[in-house]
């Protein structure tokens, strides 16, 4: 086992017996859950789901989706958890290809078919649109980057944050759209990593998690981002302190199929099967949108439920076109190759 994943697997055992500590010692049943879905989502779900199931206690680790992979092929031999909730398709794919998670078909998987596995090994339960984002109280809209390219325009140098795509899934899908425009345009990813390169040459820094990404924003040590859209929502909606724009870039704003499933070899199988058909039930998704902007990856949802910023999300959006197996297959390549010849180099 390599250091790397030694550290991994101690530091997920010392995680869980702390959560064990503070809250299995009531009888309840445990019901492990990693998510990169941030704690107010997290919690809103947790007391939601203990509502419904009295004898159940569920604890969750936040951390970000490649992370979530990580520690599932650390653990493999001995799974410490449930259920992964959240992440992007091509991650949930690695993970399916891997045996890492299980065949499951909850009521709801029909209704999500277009954005899950054939095979039922995950199934999508929103989509999470990605953008570019900015500090409101000094870029106005007008002049804020309005396509992806522009954020390379000079006037952005030394003002850009970006979240560590090395431990991001949403940073690595935004990272793979801009490869596969390069590779559809010139046949090649070199276009696509010389976008990169520049792109580095005007982040100020990448931030260990999106909690200090939005505090950077907010003090200004950066006034551009580039991030999803129910998080930026999310902390609009607080006002105050975090004074945050968006915009779609008309050229196309991928759409992140964001999913759930349960693990191999989960020490509950049958509870984790339940949170599954709980998450994607329809009064959840409608939940996830009306307090956390999830938008829906169930078609049969309608559009009035959903709060009118989605609403007006579903008519503006031009999706980009991302090809996920592709993601999947060289995505793990494409971001070494990035860590190891571009990150700070630009």
């Amino acid at each position: 086992m390599s250091l790397k994943r030694r550290y991994v697997t101690i530091l997920t055992a010392l995680s869980l017996a702390f959560l064990t500590a503070c809250g299995g010692g009531d009888g309840r049943q445990i019901l492990v859950v990693y998510s990169p879905h941030g704690p107010d989502l997290l919690k809103t779900f947790e007391a939601r789901f203990e509502e419904a199931n009295p004898d159940v206690d569920v604890q969750w680790l936040d951390m970000g989706s490649q992370e979530v992979l990580d520690r599932l092929r650390s653990e493999k031999a001995n799974p410490q958890a449930d259920v992964w909730f959240g992440g992007p398709r091509q991650l949930f794919q690695a993970a399916a290809d891997e045996q890492l998670i299980e065949a499951y078909s909850p009521p709801w998987a029909a209704a999500a078919a277009e954005y899950s596995d054939p095979q039922g090994r995950f199934h999508g339960v929103y989509l999470t649109p990605l953008m570019i984002a900015y500090n409101s109280a000094v870029v106005d809209s007008a002049s804020a980057p309005q396509e992806w390219d522009d954020i390379l325009n000079p006037e952005w140098a030394d003002r850009v944050l970006i979240r560590d795509p090395m431990a991001s899934g949403t940073m690595r899908t935004i990272f793979g759209m801009v490869l596969q425009r390069s590779i559809r345009e010139t046949g090649s990813v070199d276009a696509g990593f010389e976008w990169l390169r520049r792109l580095d040459g005007q982040t100020r820094e990448y931030t260990l998690n999106p909690t200090i990404l939005y505090q950077k924003l907010a003090r200004q040590e950066g006034v551009v981002t580039l991030w999803d859209l129910p998080d930026i929502l999310d902390i609009q909606s607080r006002g105050g302190s975090y004074p945050f724009g968006f915009i779609f870039p008309l050229t196309g704003t991928p759409l992140v199929e964001d999913g759930v499933a349960v693990v191999a070899g989960a020490p509950d199988q049958e509870l984790a099967r339940r949170f599954v058909d709980f998450v994607g039930s329809e009064s959840e998704v409608i939940t996830a949108a009306r307090k956390h902007f999830r938008l829906p990856a169930r078609s049969d949802i309608p559009s009035d439920s959903l709060p009118e910023t989605l609403q007006r999300a579903r008519d503006v959006i031009n999706p980009e076109p991302i090809n996920w197996q592709l993601l999947n297959e060289r995505g793990s390549e494409w971001m070494r190759y990035w860590d190891d010849n571009i990150r700070g180099r630009g």
